[in-house]
């Protein structure tokens, strides 16, 4: 990288203004400094796209690891299910036409709960809304005026 000081870079500066003249240094300046930051984010970028092929390329070998690991287990299974399917038929006589095989356990068909499961399974007992004073009814508006309106005493 090029090393810049500080007296190198009042070097540059006081070249630039005997050069480009004191009325144009700003412009040149700003268009300087933007082609710098180009310059930094299409390094940047460049950088990023590298750093993502080479985590691409990691994945791709871990993934491949991966599979192999998966297929060996599944060969392995389907060998020890092989293995006790064999020792099964060995160790199982053969049914003759007299004995019936032994029941399996059936199981009911699943039924789903309804709309207001959740409500339900939290709902709180009546009693209990009753002591701890819950509002078990809605009131309208004009009710709840009407319920809570400070009740007139007639003097006269």
């Amino acid at each position: 990288m090029i090393d810049l000081g500080i007296s190198k870079i009042a070097l540059i500066g006081a070249v630039a203004l005997i050069v480009i003249g004191p009325e144009k240094l700003p412009r040149v300046a700003r268009t300087v400094g933007a082609l710098l930051g180009k310059a930094q984010r299409y390094v940047a970028d460049v950088r990023n796209e590298v750093n993502r092929s080479m985590e691409l390329d990691e994945l791709k070998k871990m993934k491949e690891t991966m599979e192999s690991a998966a297929h060996d287990v599944q060969s392995s299974m389907q060998s020890t299910a092989g293995e006790i399917e064999q020792a099964l038929e060995q160790a199982t006589p053969a049914f003759d036409a007299g004995h019936e095989l032994p029941s399996m356990m059936v199981f009911p068909e699943y039924k789903h709960p309804g709309k207001r499961w959740r409500v339900k399974q939290g709902a709180m007992p009546q009693w209990y809304k009753a002591r701890a004073g819950v509002r078990t009814k809605a009131l309208s508006g004009a009710a709840r005026v009407a319920r809570f309106r400070p009740r007139s005493t007639s003097h006269g």
